[in-house]
């Protein structure tokens, strides 16, 4: 029978050995908003009732990527004339298909997630920046990595206006700032590598407040915004950028559009860096370690770190959690016998993240 520990058992277990890492997975959103927060992905959720040839086009490009195929259509509605005799009925129709793609995007995001950070209750983030004070707080702070793009975390971090200062404070620095051209815009902008190596908090999958404007990476401040995220995120896209994250496909998918990206793979790099220090630990919270994301878990298994820490929900004898347990210790092997990795199982519910 596996052994499961409390989180505080965890953090106990842990301390004085290193810098001590999170990693989050859906789990963390889902604990906060399950009504909203339990799905697998975008495209699933998407409704394409009004248009049901939509799905043709992700099934050409083999893709689930809305960015991929909305940009997709836009090209090829500009092409589409040269080979046609010059007739513009093909490309009015990938035009009017791409725009309809911006919507269904834009309702679909707008319909698993909260409009402002006022739609959760303060004591909600108190509790959660009281959850991540253990790795972004005193002497064993290090970075947080996370694979969800909705802004739970983000909002969490930007939410410092609470009673208990001097106690829930963390360092939490993202890699962004001031658009130097434009230090009063709507926006931060990713500072590079050398703003990232002070960076830590990383959205290794990207997120929906980060937007690519063609010439830099821009993350969209709800205090100096003060939209809505369906009303940002509009705005957004009717301009020319869309939001960066990576939501669907394999792992051998994720992993190509990640190493297509500065941020994203900087990210990753950061991650993998982290895993090769000896004198630290990791801890996994709310993720199923599905095979999707064996580009970010290869390279906790492949690392030097000493102690990794897996959170399990429920009876840690379901199916769930048995395959989970058989992850971790897939991961395990992936170890050089040099530097053995210590797994360690604790119960999710008792970190309670969000109180």
């Amino acid at each position: 029978m596996t052994e499961v520990l409390s989180f505080e058992d965890a953090i106990n277990e842990t301390a004085g050995k290193g810098k001590r890492h999170l990693l989050l997975g859906n789990g963390f959103s889902i604990a906060c908003r399950p009504d909203i927060f339990h799905y697998g992905s975008l495209f699933e959720e998407a409704d394409f009732s009004n248009n049901p040839q939509l799905p043709k086009v992700f099934d050409a490009l083999g893709t689930q990527d809305f960015e991929a195929a909305i940009r997709a259509l836009e090209a090829g509605a500009s092409l589409a004339p040269l080979y046609m005799g010059g007739s513009a009925a093909a490309s009015t129709a990938m035009l009017d298909d791409a725009r309809a793609l911006k919507e269904i995007l834009l309702t679909t995001i707008a319909r698993n997630h909260p409009d402002i950070p006022m739609d959760i209750p303060d004591e909600k983030f108190w509790a959660c920046r009281r959850f991540l004070r253990h790795f972004l707080a005193g002497d064993q702070a290090g970075q947080v990595f996370t694979l969800n793009y909705d802004l739970l975390l983000y909002w969490t971090l930007m939410h410092d206006d609470n009673p208990f200062s001097g106690v829930l404070d963390l360092t939490a620095s993202d890699g962004f700032g001031n658009d130097e051209d434009d230090p009063e815009a709507d926006y931060v902008v990713w500072q590079g590598e050398t703003g990232a190596h002070s960076a830590r908090v990383h959205f290794l999958h990207g997120a929906l407040h980060l937007y690519d404007s063609g010439k830099d990476l821009q993350k969209y401040t709800w205090v100096r915004t003060n939209l809505r995220l369906i009303d940002q995120a509009r705005t957004a896209i009717d301009d020319g950028k869309f939001p960066v994250f990576v939501s669907e496909g394999t792992s051998v998918q994720k992993k190509s559009k990640i190493r297509h990206n500065a941020y994203l793979y900087q990210g990753l790099k950061q991650l993998a860096a982290n895993a090769k220090v000896v004198k630290s630990t990791f801890f996994i919270h709310g993720h199923s370690l599905a095979q999707n994301d064996d580009h970010i878990l290869a390279r906790l298994g492949k690392g030097r770190f000493g102690t990794l820490c897996v959170s399990l929900f429920g009876d840690p004898a379901s199916d769930t959690n048995k395959e989970i347990i058989a992850r971790a210790e897939w991961m395990k092997r992936l170890r050089n016998d040099r530097y053995p990795l210590a797994l360690r199982f604790y119960d999710a519910e008792t970190a309670n993240v969000w109180g």
